[in-house]
């Protein structure tokens, strides 16, 4: 890949598109499987590369959330071929009838699913993004441009190389698989103004990072937020289920954007479950920015000040705060929520059902980890990401959130009169 401008990738993927939407769901589900081979083969390639952009991201100090982002080691690499072969097996949304119905005049119309063509994303530090992005494009019909940020270009570097030879391996045309990082700021410039040539743009990454694309892009945007995530621990939340939910969602995996941040607990809850929460967060290494009442009930808290409510913290930091009721909550939650997801913890039945009805974002849950939303365990394999926004898509998006439709009439000489 040695053009001399994005400009010419961006081309060679839109010209490409014709013919990825043209393949038949077993072209498509053979060409994933060739890349989840050619990248087990190339593990030992692909994991030299990645720690090349380690070692150069802790001397940029990056810091250890997106280092943790950034590694890929054997078992990551392993899954992310289990991940693309979970997509080769998913239903192929391309052709798929959506509805329809027959005029009065006879002429009957079909609405189906069609791939968008190009699909550009636009991330920061996630090397599992370029193969899990690609997988959805190409199982759904459409080629993809990929700008991955300088903190994984040697991972992003072969990860593309693998997929672009195997899908050509398969007789599969390997411009369906582009990348503008050589480029830098131009190449994401390319992208957000790629009108022509880029049908709908995902960035995923820091707030900054969507908020730049968001605001610069003059093609479609599908918009993934960042993860300020709430728990709610309702009064009658049981002690058991607090514990062991509120620590999954922070401990699993602190470094990304479906881990919980906020919790909030009800003061008539808030002596039996903070004493019991915090020690159970604190055996794990979690720091806590509590308000005066927690810091009355729990050793060695940091006094919350308003930013820590606004934080995303991608780390191994959480905020408490004890509410009067579930209406403070709510308020709470509407006031720093950025939509991704909040769960509320409760027995309370009427309580439950209210959270799900007036809670605004892209996943509510009742009595479950927040780490649950991600494309694979909803059952969509990867994800391109959280959608966090309200038109086309919202919250895990896999294979027909990268689809639109078209109607199609079948006549028989019928004119408008």
């Amino acid at each position: 890949m040695t053009d001399q401008t994005p400009q010419v990738r961006l081309e060679r993927a839109k010209e490409a598109s014709r013919a990825t939407a043209a393949l038949t769901s077993d072209d498509k589900a053979r060409a994933l499987e060739a890349i989840a081979v050619a990248l087990l083969d190339a593990a030992p390639r692909i994991i030299e590369a990645n720690a090349q952009d380690i070692a150069r991201g802790r001397e940029d100090g990056i810091g250890e959330s997106l280092i943790d982002r950034l590694r890929l080691d054997e078992t990551r690499v392993a899954a992310l071929a289990a991940a693309v072969r979970e997509v080769a097996a998913l239903a192929d949304p391309v052709g798929r009838v959506v509805g329809g119905h027959r005029m009065p005049n006879g002429v009957a119309l079909e609405q189906v699913r069609v791939p968008f063509g190009v699909v550009g994303a636009i991330y920061e530090a996630r090397p599992n993004v370029t193969v899990d992005i690609a997988a959805l494009a190409l199982r759904s019909g459409n080629a993809v441009v990929l700008r991955g940020g300088s903190a994984a270009r040697e991972s992003n570097t072969v990860l593309v190389d693998v997929m672009r030879r195997a899908v050509e391996s398969v007789g599969l045309t390997s411009e369906a698989i582009q990348t503008v990082d050589g480029f830098g700021r131009e190449g994401a410039k390319a992208l957000m103004h790629g009108r022509g040539f880029i049908d709908v743009l995902v960035p995923r990454g820091s707030a900054g990072l969507i908020e730049a694309v968001v605001t610069e892009s003059t093609v479609p945007v599908i918009e993934t937020g960042a993860g300020n995530v709430h728990i709610f621990l309702d009064e009658t939340a049981p002690d058991d289920w607090a514990s062991d939910i509120v620590v999954n969602a922070k401990v699993q995996r602190p470094s990304v954007c479906n881990a919980v941040e906020t919790v909030l607990v009800h003061r008539q809850a808030a002596p039996r479950l903070i004493p019991l929460v915090a020690s159970a967060l604190q055996s794990e290494g979690v720091a806590i920015h509590g308000d005066d009442m927690v810091a009355g009930m729990v050793s060695n808290v940091i006094p919350a000040v308003e930013e820590d409510w606004e934080t995303e913290y991608l780390s191994l930091d959480i905020a408490i705060k004890v509410v009067d009721s579930l209406d403070e909550a709510l308020d709470h939650i509407r006031r720093y929520s950025t939509g991704h997801t909040e769960s509320i913890i409760t027995t309370d039945s009427r309580n439950a059902e209210r959270f799900l009805a007036e809670v605004d974002s892209a996943v509510v849950m009742v009595n479950t980890s927040t780490r649950f939303t991600d494309g694979g365990e909803f059952g969509f394999g990867a994800e391109v990401g959280i959608s966090t926004q309200k038109l086309h898509a919202r919250g895990p998006m896999g294979l027909s959130e990268l689809t639109s439709t078209k109607w199609l009439a079948r006549g028989a000489g019928q004119t408008r009169g």
